[in-house]
């Protein structure tokens, strides 16, 4: 592993326990080099996954990029990143269930949608507009006012 810090690649564990419902091992580390202290995280590898973009090309899915599309739905929202790594995980959870290799990106869009729709409308909105692509400002108003319909 290597240091986040000063890159060296010498550490050792300070501290090791279960997180994300047994999921993963959360490990504290400490840099043999510069003596900063960091955070692992260690997960069972999936099957890999491939998404299959609207324009039919093909990726391996990064849990990364599905965490970073929601944390910047969730801005500036009174949403921990705890419950965005819980969204995730769900999310990850539904696929494996499904014993799909290829999962088009519209179904996790669609799959994150609901998912905020129940947490925040603001966030919803947001992650809608990306995800749905609103051709103009009729169509985001339309959205919001089936969300206010609801109400």
């Amino acid at each position: 592993m290597r240091c986040p810090f000063c890159s060296h690649e010498e550490d050792r564990v300070v501290d090791s326990r279960t997180s994300k419902e047994g999921g993963a091992v959360r490990r504290r580390r400490e840099c043999l080099d510069c003596g900063r202290r960091f955070t692992t995280y260690e997960y069972i590898e999936n099957i890999s996954l491939t998404i299959i973009k609207n324009d039919q090309r093909r990726e391996a899915y990064d849990r990364q990029k599905l965490t970073q599309g929601i944390t910047s739905a969730c801005k500036k929202r009174p949403i921990s990143l705890k419950k965005i790594e819980s969204i995730v995980d769900k999310i990850e959870n539904l696929i494996e269930k499904t014993s799909k290799n290829e999962v088009p990106s519209s179904e996790i869009g669609r799959m994150v949608m609901t998912e905020l729709y129940g947490l925040d409308e603001v966030a919803y909105i947001r992650f809608a507009s990306v995800y749905r692509k609103f051709k103009d400002v009729s169509e985001f108003i339309s959205e919001v006012k089936g969300i206010e319909a609801k109400h």
